[in-house]
């Protein structure tokens, strides 16, 4: 049976070579060197792969800001628009990742490559009933937003074109996810970087009209992200089909295996609740803080921006913990996949207690960088002070929540956020910031707060080690 088989070389290198190594990309067998040199391995290529990820969206608003604001007010409704897609592609990356790391932990390199392509399919399939039936819609729904007759005239070629990529969108989560799954976290970051430099050439290209290319205005923008993912999905089934990689897939596993399909679809739906659930409380949290009016918003939108930019390699460690216990369940070492979540956890409130000092003394030149506006600054200061409370606990509630996926728990999780989330931090939000008439500033005591809880809760059931015996 061909696939792939992971070396371990007799030394290890130094942190420098760790780095090297990581970003070239490693072929080491996770479930047996050392877990501080697993957890480096995996996670700087993740965290890179994540800044590549929010630069697509930065890359986007910086060219089409010089349009004027009814071009940048349909990005923004076309995001959101776009928000049912994010929920099934992240459902369905979680339980990609969760069953390849699992068949390859259990060195079983053709179960991998099937949960692989029935992810694919999967992806193929949601995406072509979706994408036609929403391109076709998109001026209705616009208008469901409450775009005007002007946003839609402008905007409606770039939001049919976003619809109409939904296919790109999906595969290159889904194929991203199988390499975090394989161990690859290499290859799913050189692909998001190369999409990102075709989208950072062709997006000035088609929105103005430079050189050769045709001036596509706002749908040029569209048009330039879709060339980009596809391109990165070109790249990534390059690597699928190579035989140097993690994750090999042969022209005899593209087929149909309704069993693996169905099951990897069980644990889909439950990470697609679980990505759900906070997004609607953060809808509610925005609702709330509209009622103190457009400058009190305006500068917790602009702190949540410099709290996610700045949470980007915490997040590329709890994704590496998912990896290091699936494939440790897999090659039948609980206790192992056990003492990575520790670590990683341990790691991470390191980093994000230094990241609490700097939200604490220097948040006004953070804000800076984003507004100078006087109404604005004093509730963005305040926002990432509060919040940055819970970074210590919110370090752990990463990184658990995330050792639940890996293990193929996705319900547990979605169950922890219903209750953190929706019937304690949004009750919480109103009566603290309305009832006793706190203001704003009880919105964000009440994150801080409720994603305490949540790492309590989720580290009080991991200790329980039920995960442990998940089967996928």
């Amino acid at each position: 049976m061909e696939q792939f088989q992971p070396g371990q070389p007799a030394t290890e290198p130094g942190f420098l070579g760790s780095i090297r190594e990581a970003l070239r990309g490693s072929q080491q067998d996770f479930t047996k060197i050392p877990l501080r040199r697993a957890i480096t391995l995996l996670a700087i290529p993740m965290v890179l792969e994540m800044a590549g990820e929010s630069l697509f969206a930065i890359c986007d608003a910086f060219f089409v800001a010089r349009l004027g604001s009814v071009p940048l007010a349909t990005v923004g409704l076309t995001e959101s628009l776009l928000f049912l897609v994010y929920v099934v592609a992240i459902g369905l990356s979680l339980a990609t990742t969760a069953m390849v790391a699992r068949r390859i932990g259990e060195k079983d390199g053709r179960g991998a490559a099937d949960a692989a392509v029935q992810a694919i399919a999967l992806g193929i399939l949601i995406a072509l009933i979706l994408g036609s039936v929403s391109a076709f819609a998109a001026p209705h729904f616009l208008r469901l937003m409450g775009a005007t007759e002007e946003v839609i005239s402008v905007g409606l070629g770039y939001t049919r074109w976003m619809f109409g990529g939904m296919l790109t969108i999906l595969l290159f989560f889904l194929i991203n996810a199988a390499f975090r799954g394989a161990g690859d976290a290499s290859s799913a970051m050189r692909a998001l970087w190369f999409a990102n430099v075709i989208n950072l050439i062709l997006d000035p290209c088609l929105i103005f009209g430079l050189g050769p290319f045709p001036e596509l205005g706002l749908t040029g923008a569209a048009v330039a992200t879709n060339i980009g993912r596809g391109c990165g999905v070109l790249y990534q089934v390059s690597i699928l089909r190579s035989k140097r990689g993690r994750l090999i897939v042969r022209r005899s596993d593209l087929r149909i295996r309704a069993g693996v399909a169905l099951n990897l679809l069980r644990v889909a739906l439950g990470g697609m609740s679980q990505a759900l659930v906070p997004n609607i409380s953060w809808i509610g949290l925005i609702r709330m803080l509209a009622v103190y009016g457009s400058d009190a918003l305006a500068g917790y939108v602009i702190a949540m921006r410099i709290v996610v930019f700045a949470l980007l390699p915490a997040f590329g460690l709890s994704t590496a913990a998912a990896t290091l216990v699936g494939q440790n369940l897999g090659a039948g070492e609980p206790e192992r996949a056990e003492r990575s979540v520790w670590m990683t956890g341990l790691c991470n409130m390191v980093f994000l207690g230094s990241v609490t000092i700097l939200f604490l003394f220097l948040p006004e030149s953070l804000v800076a960088i984003f507004t100078n506006d006087p109404k604005v600054v004093p509730t963005a200061v305040n926002c990432l002070r509060i919040v940055s409370y819970g970074y210590v606990f919110y370090a752990w509630e990463m990184v658990v929540i995330q050792a639940f996926n890996g293990a193929g728990d996705t319900f547990t999780p979605t169950m922890i956020n219903i209750f953190c989330f929706w019937l304690f931090q949004l009750p919480l939000a109103f009566i603290l910031g309305q009832t006793l008439e706190i203001g704003p500033s009880g919105v964000f005591w009440a994150i801080a707060v409720s994603y305490s809880l949540s790492a309590v809760v989720g580290m009080v059931l991991f200790r329980r080690g039920h995960w442990k015996t998940r089967q996928i």
